[in-house]
């Protein structure tokens, strides 16, 4: 059996409604830890924790950090997922963030050195093959290693229609399932190298204002930040620049910027203290009422999931609290 670990961040069109999110996570935790399966090792009392629940009501949205094995995440993901469909009918979502499916997006992402992203992405795609069968009516979208192009999030975001409105769901483009329909939506399944959310509040109601500082963040854009993508929405009275950030491979990272290094040189990411310099620096004096990233970095992932399996502490979010810095 394998150590290695695996990270996923279930992203779900809920956030309004706790008792629904987090019986989304005890089904994940409950599929693979015991009494139902044996611990891999007997340094190991469990296959698997739930980190972080994340849940933002104006987006009605929420991230649920889960991580087990490269044997168990599988199971664990689809079981989460199946509990997600039976709850979340999207037909019936209000929120200002953009989706497309009660289940989101299923990325999993490597934080032990030793996983291969092809192998992930097989494990990913597997988990959307179980679905359609037993969650009829289902659709996804395939991104990263599970794409048989291995073509990025955002492209496959941008070429499935996530980002327009209002969304028609039959004419969306899809890769496994049927049409989608409002009930479910379209979900996209993938294999990417760990991608954390740094969520920069301008002290501002002016979306415009927002949305221009998060095009110059965008490493998409001339001088932009690498790794950083990132989108502006209206945010409990404020603006939000809500950026993901990226690992990028060793090779990628460019040598006059200065990223932060990540799973043992593997991989480099632009930090959170330089996002939020740059968000201030491209506002214009306006200032900024908080940075969070939402969950941790893939170290910390690790670290607390190693200590969560260890002690037996499945719910561990219980424990997390939003950090600002």
């Amino acid at each position: 059996m394998s150590r290695q670990l695996v990270a996923c961040m279930l992203n779900i069109s809920e956030a309004r409604k706790k008792e629904v999110v987090e019986k989304i996570a005890k089904a994940a935790l409950s599929a693979v830890n015991p009494p139902k399966v044996k611990p891999i090792s007997p340094d190991w009392a469990i296959n698997a924790t739930a980190l972080n629940i994340f849940q933002d009501v104006d987006y009605n949205r929420s991230v649920i950090t889960l991580v087990s094995s490269e044997d168990y995440i599988g199971p664990c993901v689809q079981a989460a997922c199946e509990k997600a469909y039976e709850l979340i009918d999207l037909s019936h979502h209000e929120g200002v963030h953009p989706r497309l499916g009660a289940v989101d997006l299923v990325p999993l992402h490597p934080i032990s050195e030793g996983v291969s992203l092809p192998a992930l992405g097989k494990v990913a795609r597997g988990v959307a093959e179980c679905l359609l069968q037993v969650v009829p009516g289902s659709s996804f979208f395939l991104f990263g290693a599970s794409d048989p192009a291995g073509r990025g999030l955002v492209q496959r975001r941008k070429e499935v229609g996530w980002f327009r409105r209002p969304v028609t769901y039959h004419d969306l483009t899809h890769d496994l399932g049927p049409m989608p329909t409002e009930r479910y939506g379209l979900t996209g399944v993938g294999a990417i190298p760990y991608m954390m959310n740094v969520n920069v509040t301008l002290d501002s109601a002016d979306v415009a204002l927002g949305r221009r500082v998060a095009k110059a963040l965008r490493a998409t854009t001339p001088g932009g930040l690498p790794g950083v993508q990132s989108m502006a929405f209206p945010h409990e009275g404020k603006v939000e620049v809500a950026c993901n950030v990226d690992l990028l491979p060793a090779n990628e990272a460019p040598a006059d910027h200065s990223m932060k290094a990540s799973l043992g040189g593997q991989y480099f990411y632009t930090p959170a203290d330089q996002i939020e310099a740059r968000v201030l620096k491209e506002a214009g004096g306006v200032g900024v009422v908080g940075t969070a990233l939402v969950g941790f970095t893939p170290e910390e992932a690790r670290r607390l999931a190693l200590h969560a399996l260890v002690h037996a502490h499945a719910e561990a979010w219980r424990d997390a609290r939003k950090r600002r810095m």
